[in-house]
C-alpha cells in the first residue's frame, strides 16, 4: 500500500539522521525516564517547569472571567444596574444569567476545537500569542458594557478565545517535561483554574461594597494584567519539541530540548526516543485528524479523555461559579457570603497543592475513583440537611451545608480536578494529543452548556429555589460517573508515551494496566 506523504516524510527524516531502529538509544532514553526521580527532574528541568507554568497563565484568564461573572450576580451595584426589582432587592433574571453564562462553555466548544488547527499548522507558541491578543481586545467590550446585551456580546466573544487556552496549556505542559514531572505540571493547570477563580472572588469581595459602576468595571479592567504579562514574556518561550518533530525540523527540536533541559540532560537520547515514538504511531496508523480520534484504539483513548473531563462538570463543579450567590441565597449576609466564597476557593487552592503529594505516591486511577466516591457522599449529605425541620430558622444547618460545600470543593481539587488533566494528556496519543484534548474540552463544555442553563433555574428564588437539594442531583450523577470510572480508567502513572501507545495498541484491560510488563 502506498504511504501517505506524512508517513513518508517522517520515516525518511528518521532514516536520514540514523534514528530509525536505534534500539540502544531508545531503550537508554526510556530507562532514564523511569529512573529519574521527582527531585532530580526538578534540578534538570527548571526551564521546562517555568515555561509550562507560563503557558498555563492563560488558564488563569479562562477561569477568572466566568468566576467573576458568577460573583457579580451577588454584587448590589451590578444587580441594580443590570437586574430588576424582586421583593426587597434586585436580581438578575434566570434567562439572562443563562445567556451570560453561556460565554464560557460555548467558547470552550468552539475555541477548543478551533485551536487544534493553528496549533498543528503554526505551533503552540504562535497560537498562544494570537489568543492573548484577542483576549485583550475582547475585554474592552466587557469593561465598557452598561447593558446586558453588550455584556453578553463581550462574554460570548471573549469565551471563544478563552476556550483555546484549555487546549493549549495541557498540550504544551505534557510535551515539554519528563515522566517524573508530567503529572505535576499537568495537574498545575487545575491550580491555575482555582487561582483564577480565587482572584476573581477576592477582587469582587473588595469591590462589591462600591455603589458605583466601578464595583464591576474595575474587576473587568484587571483582566488586562494577564495579557500584558504574557505578551511581554512569550517572544522568549521555546516551541514544543514534539511539534518540531512532526514538522520534520529535528534541529529545531534539539534546540528546544536544550532550552527546556539542564546541562545533565542527554538531549540526543531524548530526541531519538521522541522520533521513535512518533514513528511508532505512524506505523500504528494513529493519524492526526479529528476523525482519527474515533478510529481503532484511539476511540478508547478519546472515550477516557472525554469521560474524565465531563465528570468534572457532572460532579457539580459549576456550583463554584455561583458560590457567593449560593451562600447568599442560603441565608448568609452579603459580606459573609463573599468571605465564605473566598474561603471556599482558598480551600480548593490548598487542595490542589496537596494533590501533588498524592501524585508522587498514588496512582491516577485510585486517586480519581476514591475522590469521586467521596464527592458523591458529601453531595447527598448537603441535600439531606436541606430536608431538616424548620430549616430557614436554624442558621446552624445553613452553616453546616456551607461547610460541607467547602469540604467538597477541597476534595474535588485534591482528586478529580487535577488528576483529570494528567489522565487526558497520558491517555491521548502524541500525534493526536491536540485533537484529543480539544474533543475532550469541547465535550466537557457541551455538558457545561446544559449546566449553565439548568443551575440558574435550580438555584434562583423566583424559579425552583432548590438550595441544597441540588445535592441529590449532583450526587446521583457522581455515582453514575464513579461506575464508569471504575470500569474504564486505566493506571497510567510512570509510563512513557511509547509504552502507553503499545499498551493501548495491545488492548491491555483496564485492570491490567498498572502491573503490565512488556514482552522482550
Amino acid at each position: 500500500m502506498e504511504k501517505s506523504k506524512e508517513e513518508f516524510d517522517v520515516e525518511a527524516v528518521a532514516r536520514d539522521v540514523s534514528l530509525k531502529g536505534d534500539s540502544h538509544h531508545v531503550s537508554q532514553a526510556d530507562a532514564i525516564e523511569h529512573q529519574l526521580t521527582f527531585t532530580q527532574a526538578l534540578k534538570l528541568y527548571p526551564a521546562a517547569i517555568g515555561w509550562s507554568a507560563f503557558f498555563s497563565l492563560g488558564i488563569i484568564m479562562a477561569a477568572f472571567d466566568p468566576q467573576l461573572l458568577g460573583s457579580l450576580y451577588a454584587t448590589p451595584a451590578f444587580q441594580k444596574d443590570f437586574g430588576y426589582l424582586f421583593e426587597d432587592g434586585y436580581i438578575i433574571s434566570a434567562p439572562w444569567q443563562t445567556g451570560l453564562g453561556m460565554g464560557s462553555p460555548i467558547g470552550q466548544v468552539v475555541g477548543a476545537l478551533a485551536a487544534g488547527y493553528p496549533m498543528e499548522w503554526y505551533g503552540r507558541k504562535p497560537t498562544f500569542i494570537a489568543c492573548v491578543i484577542l483576549t485583550a481586545a475582547c475585554i474592552f467590550l466587557q469593561f465598557f458594557a452598561r447593558s446586558l446585551p453588550v455584556l453578553l456580546a463581550g462574554e460570548l466573544l471573549g469565551g471563544l478565545v478563552l476556550g483555546c487556552y484549555t487546549t493549549i496549556a495541557p498540550t504544551y505542559a505534557s510535551e515539554v517535561c519528563p515522566v517524573a514531572l508530567r503529572g505535576h505540571l499537568t495537574a498545575y493547570i487545575n491550580l491555575c483554574f482555582v487561582t483564577g477563580q480565587l482572584l476573581a472572588n477576592g477582587v469582587i469581595a473588595g469591590t462589591s461594597r462600591l455603589s458605583s459602576h466601578w464595583a464591576y468595571s474595575a474587576p473587568f479592567a484587571l483582566q488586562w494584567l494577564w495579557p500584558a504579562v504574557i505578551l511581554a514574556g512569550s517572544p522568549f518561550a521555546p516551541e514544543s519539541p514534539w511539534w518540531y518533530i512532526r514538522q520534520g525540523r529535528l534541529e529545531d527540536a534539539e534546540k528546544s530540548l536544550k532550552r527546556l533541559g539542564g546541562k545533565g540532560v542527554d538531549v540526543k537520547a531524548s530526541l531519538r526516543a521522541m522520533v521513535e515514538t512518533d514513528r511508532l504511531e505512524v506505523e500504528m496508523e494513529t493519524g492526526s485528524s479529528y476523525w482519527d480520534c474515533f478510529k481503532g484504539t484511539n476511540l478508547r483513548r478519546t472515550e477516557i479523555s472525554v469521560g474524565v473531563f465531563a465528570t468534572q462538570v457532572l460532579s457539580g463543579i459549576y456550583i463554584v461559579g455561583y458560590a457567593a450567590y449560593f451562600f447568599q441565597l442560603a441565608g448568609l449576609t452579603g459580606s459573609k457570603a463573599f468571605d465564605m466564597s473566598v474561603g471556599f476557593l482558598a480551600v480548593g487552592w490548598l487542595g490542589t497543592v496537596l494533590s501533588w503529594i498524592l501524585i508522587l505516591h498514588i496512582g491516577r486511577r485510585r486517586i480519581y475513583n476514591i475522590g469521586l466516591s467521596i464527592l458523591a457522599i458529601i453531595m447527598f449529605l448537603i441535600a439531606f440537611l436541606d430536608f431538616a425541620p424548620d430549616y430557614e430558622t436554624r442558621p446552624s444547618i445553613i452553616w453546616a451545608q456551607s461547610t460541607l460545600l467547602i469540604i467538597w470543593n477541597g476534595v474535588w481539587d485534591i482528586t478529580i480536578g487535577p488528576i483529570c488533566y494528567i489522565i487526558i494528556c497520558e491517555a491521548s496519543a502524541t500525534r493526536l494529543r491536540t485533537k484529543t484534548v480539544a474533543v475532550a474540552t469541547a465535550s466537557q463544555a457541551l455538558v457545561g452548556v446544559v449546566m449553565t442553563v439548568a443551575i440558574p433555574y435550580m438555584i434562583n428564588p423566583d424559579q425552583a429555589d432548590l438550595r441544597g437539594k441540588m445535592g441529590l442531583f449532583f450526587g446521583g450523577l457522581s455515582l453514575v460517573c464513579f461506575v464508569w470510572a471504575w470500569l474504564r480508567i486505566p493506571e497510567t502513572k510512570g509510563r512513557t508515551f511509547k509504552e502507553l501507545d503499545l499498551m493501548f495498541d495491545e488492548r491491555v484491560s483496564t485492570r491490567d494496566f498498572k502491573d503490565y510488563k512488556f514482552r522482550e
